[in-house]
């Protein structure tokens, strides 16, 4: 049984959930700036990208109300952030991996707020982990079908596969005793060094094309 007081756990789960929401809005609206979209569609894209995978898990596990339905603080975060973020990226153009550097920490954030809340269902490990990984990628699933891009979790590169391993290095932490709040910095730590090694090296799963090659 986890030992840590309720009131830290709290706190970590916050700081978890509303720092992935802001990273993910900003990552959301600097990917609908670039595709040339209008404030309304950068809004959209960064709601979508910050609230989505939450909103999926939420219906699949027929946890009602929806989170942000709730807490509306969240909107309040994806609308600040639809203002911000085109007028900073305006002065200060944003590099690409600094985009990707953001969303490996908004998948982080995701999949292990995902994780704890179906973990909290007493689901089945199997479930658990799907369920996070559904937090931490859908969001990115649903902003680039939006943006009319295939998804990043359905080309090459390494994305799900990430979020699959820190759900279970949380979970395997967690078997093992410790608090839920190392669990929770242990999952996320896996999921950022893992998406830095990726970005950083290319590293890329392999495809039909590359097989031929």
């Amino acid at each position: 049984m986890d030992k840590i007081p309720d009131l830290t756990q709290a706190l970590v789960f916050l700081i978890m959930e509303h720092g992935g929401v802001i990273v993910a809005a900003v990552s959301g609206a600097l990917v609908a700036k670039s595709k040339g979209m209008d404030i309304f569609g950068i809004g959209v894209i960064a709601f979508v990208t910050a609230l989505g995978g939450g909103t999926v898990r939420d219906l699949l596990l027929n946890r009602h109300p929806i989170f942000w339905f709730t807490n509306q603080i969240y909107l309040l975060e994806v609308f600040v952030m639809t203002l911000i973020t085109p007028i900073y990226s305006k002065k200060k153009e944003i590099p690409m991996k600094a985009l990707l550097i953001a969303d490996a920490f908004g998948l982080a954030f995701f999949t292990i707020v995902g994780t704890q809340i179906a973990e909290a269902r007493h689901l089945s490990w199997a479930l658990v982990i799907m369920m996070g990984t559904i937090t931490g990628t859908m969001g990115g699933i649903l902003r680039d079908i939006l943006c009319n891009d295939i998804p990043l979790i359905l080309r090459k590169d390494v994305y799900a596969t990430v979020s699959i391993a820190g759900a279970a290095v949380y979970l395997i932490i967690k078997k093992f005793g410790f608090f839920a709040s190392h669990a929770s910095v242990g999952g996320m730590v896996t999921i950022i060094i893992f998406r830095m090694i990726v970005i950083y090296h290319g590293i890329n799963l392999p495809t039909e094309e590359t097989k031929r090659h």
